[in-house]
């Protein structure tokens, strides 16, 4: 069989990489090009993580601790959005993109712990095809089945022996060549497979761990990351120098820089805003926006030292924010609801009034913006009342006559923007379609009960890209993903025999062109079925303390720690 190799030679400076066998030792804070070792990185989550085990995370407030303690097979240069290398040094693809092989880089270890006797141990081709396997597994726990589980060969027989356990036979489809070499032979055709395999969620872990901890592993990570555990309780996370880590960056120094990362909870945005003042954190994410200048003042007030020196970056963030719908359920089974509530939305008028111009409306299609999709090719729901109103009477519920009230599972704090949108959605389908929905504030793990027993009908949700590729996105309306307990992937039981029909032939298809003008014809299919109510999309701004160094915000809204150092203002 011929094989196309990809190699890495010119790497920039966040991705240079090489191996560290012995323990670094850092004798010296001074670091070569003015860089030093030592600190500690303050952020903090307005949501509780309740694991760090990669496959048991869905969110971004879990995924951006998990990525300082897990390295993927593969990860996301920023600048280019292509998969580069993590744990893999190199990997060859067959030429109809069914066989991957990948040569895995000697010399990364796994963190201290005692599942190694209180010593490391070098990552192995075994490490990782354990690491693949679970992801592939039906634990109740495992939200990231839905990334290989459609790909690989032999993962229907081992899914279904895998409830409890992971089965020794394992997935034919995943094969070890040697202790530095492992194959993985797909059932069609798929030439973004890479991009899949830098999920935060894929992170290689030890079967070493996963045997010790049980179901105490999410409290008991064990990666080959920058930072490994210190401590994890509710109050706070924090987490310690890898002194093992094997890379380092384009001057030869040895990463990461900062001694310790620490994460906090805030009650909101606000409350981390605050914090952020006071320079109790180093970083504030999610800005509210129309606070900024209340709490914090001006730039110029920072340079007369009346309040912490600080940097504002932004980034356009790969994401929607969107309001799902139960298709399947009796209150919008119909397509013609859904789309009388697309309809009956002002989006425009919710970004002017209601969040006082932050986000922008979501005009074309469900996906956002990346690089080499047609966006503007998709046509987007407009305002239209009258259309709206004569489709809600079509459906038999003029002037939302009989509609029921329904509950609007809403993951926010009150007064947070979250919290604004959905009063200003609910406020328009009441005087558009005078139908009424009942905001129901929660968390995140509120919703998800909600959606996975049924109770929640409709409610707010959003997706940030995992990988910079429209199939990130569209998978969440793939039929084979439908399942009882999903809650995040497909939550909406959308099932379009003609959605699944272009999907599948995007996913076969190697050329780039045409493999975005299906995808994009699947995103108008959703649109045209009402399937979801895309609403905004976001900037992603966050606001830096000036003693932090190296910090590159990234349109994923994910956190890399690896590259940042500490130099106190002078």
């Amino acid at each position: 069989m011929r094989f196309k190799h990809i190699s890495f030679i010119l790497l920039p400076l966040f991705f240079l990489l090489s191996c560290q066998s012995e323990e670094a030792t850092i004798e010296n804070p001074t670091a070569k090009g003015g860089k030093r070792y030592g600190g500690t990185f303050k952020f903090m989550s307005v949501e509780k993580i309740r694991s760090l085990y990669p496959i048991f995370s869905g969110d971004v407030y879990t995924m951006r601790v998990i990525s300082q303690l897990f390295d993927p097979l593969l990860t996301i240069d920023p600048k280019t959005g292509k998969a580069c290398p993590a744990i893999a040094e190199s990997f060859k693809v067959n030429d109809d993109a069914t066989v991957y092989t990948f040569k895995i880089r000697k010399g990364v270890k796994f963190h201290e712990d005692p599942c190694f006797k209180g010593k490391t141990k070098e990552v192995t081709a075994h490490d990782v095809k354990f690491s693949l396997e679970i992801a592939c597994s039906a634990l109740n726990k495992n939200k990231v089945y839905f990334l290989l589980g459609s790909r690989i060969e032999g993962v229907d027989s081992f899914h279904e022996k895998s409830k409890n356990t992971i089965p020794k036979s394992g997935v034919s489809g995943i094969q070890v060549l040697d202790d530095y070499t492992i194959q993985i032979r797909l059932k069609n055709s798929f030439s973004g497979f890479e991009k899949v395999l830098t999920h935060t969620s894929l992170g290689i872990t030890s079967r070493e761990a996963y045997k010790m901890y049980g179901k105490a592993i999410g409290k008991h990570p064990v990666g080959t990351g920058p930072f490994s555990l210190k401590s994890f309780d509710k109050d706070a996370i924090v987490l310690k120098r890898n002194p093992y880590y094997w890379r380092k960056d384009d001057l030869g120094n040895q990463l990461p820089f900062l001694s310790e990362v620490v994460m906090k909870y805030a009650k909101n945005k606000r409350s981390a805003l605050l914090a952020f003042g006071k320079a109790d954190i180093d970083i504030a994410l999610e800005l509210p926006i129309e606070e900024i200048d209340h709490i914090l003042g001006s730039f110029k007030d920072a340079q007369n030292g009346k309040n912490i020196v600080h940097k504002v970056v932004s980034e356009k963030s790969m994401s929607t924010m969107y309001v799902a719908l139960a298709n399947q359920s009796e209150e919008f089974k119909d397509r013609r609801v859904r789309r009388a509530f697309n309809m009956a939305i002002n989006r425009e008028e919710i970004i002017d009034l209601d969040l006082q111009g932050e986000g922008w409306a979501v005009a074309n299609g469900f996906l956002p913006e990346m690089e080499g999709y047609p966006k503007g090719d998709v046509i987007g729901h407009q305002h239209n009342l009258e259309e709206a109103r004569a489709l809600m009477a079509q459906a038999g519920y003029p002037d939302g006559e009989n509609f029921p009230t329904v509950d609007f599972y809403v993951n926010s704090i009150k007064g947070s923007t979250g919290h604004k949108t959905c009063m200003a959605i609910a406020r328009q389908i009441k005087k558009n379609l005078n139908v009424n929905l009942n905001i129901v504030l929660c968390t995140i793990e509120e919703r998800e009960r909600a959606i996975v027993s049924g109770k929640a009908k409709i409610w707010r949700s959003g997706w940030i890209a995992d990988y910079p590729s429209p199939e990130n996105f569209l998978t969440l309306f793939y039929s084979k993903h439908l399942n009882d307990n999903a809650s995040t992937v497909n939550a909406f039981k959308f099932k379009n025999t003609e959605y699944d029909s272009i999907f599948e032939r995007a996913l076969l298809e190697n050329d780039s062109d045409q493999r975005m003008s299906l995808f994009a014809q699947c995103d108008q299919l959703i649109i045209d079925e009402g399937a979801v109510i895309p609403v905004l999309t976001n900037d992603h701004i966050v606001m830096i303390n000036a003693r932090v160094r190296d910090f590159q915000v990234s349109s994923m809204e994910s956190l890399n720690l690896t590259n940042v150092y500490i130099k106190e203002n002078k």
